[in-house]
């Protein structure tokens, strides 16, 4: 016979005494509720994981949700209503703190530790289900006390109740419904794992789980949270599906661009690359800088869009955005080769690749006249003058043929 068949059992009785504490609402689990929500709220204004994990560990809400699993499957109502209104006494604690802490802040924005509490998905009921049936075997069973810590790192029915108060301080209720939903889940799930966990356990539960009104309607609300779940996940898998593939499209266009093309990999040096995905066709939007500013021409970039077309499925229309680099200094006489240091020898071009042309560049700027001897006398110029001249020396200018007047003596 089953342990659980006999009422007097030791097994039994023990189990009773413990989650009647569980369900007692006590000046320890008040405080350990507010230091919780104190923890959490402030560890998500701040965005850190670590404190939001310390909250997790230090949040007793655990202990109700076993009660309240208990006393279903024992048919103690009682103990069901007593944990239920311990359990809601912390939830509506957390709720006025957070609210509170909200308002008194005045955040407009939140990070990422309160905005993915506000979006639940199938994930999340999964993580709850075991959590709870875990838990509850690790009530059942005092080898594995170890892992109650971890279990209330992975249960967290504090953060969501806080990111639920921060949100709602903002006004923003739509974020707000969704971390307390996030919250049922969490909630559900536990009590729906704890339930199965302890008719797996104890045989003798299963018939009382069938009979039970309660634990039928908590497993029916549970199954019923699959059907806005199993659409957020969905939602989610298609959004990383396509944020994958953008993410290849954009690396094999840049690696095009860099190492495919000479027209913008040799004469130009490509900064970055943005995909405008809402245009049709989708716009290439590439950056670079070029020291010739005639470069690159409408016909290269022509060529380019057309060399990327062929390489991906879909068309594409590309921009290039460029920015000139103005090289400035004086001309230095080369050293003779003797002089130089091993290995400092200036390498051969590399070779160019098949049905590829290298594109000449332009020719050097002119050397500039050289300079009358009248004028080395003149009082005021300096070697700064001088570095001018050899920079303007590179624009074209059209000489100026001189007037009979100035021929005059």
């Amino acid at each position: 016979m089953p342990r659980g068949d006999a009422p007097d059992h030791p097994f039994l009785k023990r189990l009773r005494r413990e989650f009647e504490a569980d369900a007692r609402l006590s000046q320890v689990f008040v405080v350990l509720s507010v230091g919780a929500s104190l923890i959490a709220t402030f560890g998500l204004l701040t965005n850190s994981a670590s404190v939001v994990i310390g909250a997790m560990v230090v949040a007793p809400w655990i202990l109700p949700l076993q009660a309240i699993a208990y006393g279903i499957l024992r048919g103690r109502f009682n103990l069901v209503l007593r944990a239920l209104i311990t359990l809601m006494v912390g939830v509506s604690t957390t709720v006025i703190l957070s609210v509170g802490i909200g308002r008194l802040l005045g955040f407009a924005t939140y990070g990422s530790e309160v905005l993915s509490r506000t979006n639940p998905n199938l994930l999340d009921l999964a993580i709850a289900l075991v959590a709870g049936a875990l838990a509850i075997y690790a009530k059942l069973r005092r080898d594995a006390v170890s892992s109650l810590a971890g279990l209330a790192i992975a249960v967290a029915l504090v953060p969501p109740v806080c990111s639920m108060g921060l949100v709602l301080a903002s006004g923003d209720f739509k974020s707000a419904l969704g971390a307390g939903l996030l919250f049922v889940t969490n909630l559900l799930g536990i009590l729906s794992g704890a339930l199965v966990a302890l008719v797996v356990v104890e045989p003798s539960f299963r018939l009382v789980l069938l009979r039970s009104r309660l634990g039928l309607t908590s497993l029916g609300l549970t199954a019923l949270l699959l059907v806005p779940l199993t659409g957020s996940l969905v939602g989610l898998l298609r959004q990383a599906r396509q944020g994958a593939n953008l993410r290849q499209v954009e690396q094999a266009i840049g690696q095009s661009l860099r190492n495919r093309t000479i027209s913008l990999g040799c004469d130009a040096q490509l900064v970055g690359v943005n995909i405008d995905w809402a245009q049709n066709p989708p716009l290439i939007r590439a950056y670079v800088r070029v020291t010739d500013p005639t470069l690159p021409t409408p016909a290269q970039v022509a060529a380019v869009q057309k060399f990327i077309n062929s390489q991906q499925p879909i068309r594409y229309r590309l921009v290039v955005q460029k920015s000139a680099i103005v090289v400035v200094g004086p001309e230095a006489k080369p050293n003779p080769a003797a002089t130089l240091p091993i290995g400092s020898e200036i390498p051969p071009p590399l070779p160019l690749r098949e049905g590829e042309a290298r594109i000449p560049r332009s020719p050097p700027p002119p050397e500039p006249p050289p300079v009358p001897a009248e004028s080395e006398g003149r009082s005021g110029s300096t070697s700064e003058d001088s570095a001018a001249s050899e920079v303007g020396a590179a624009a074209e200018v059209s000489p100026v043929e001189p007037s009979p007047k100035d021929l005059e003596p």
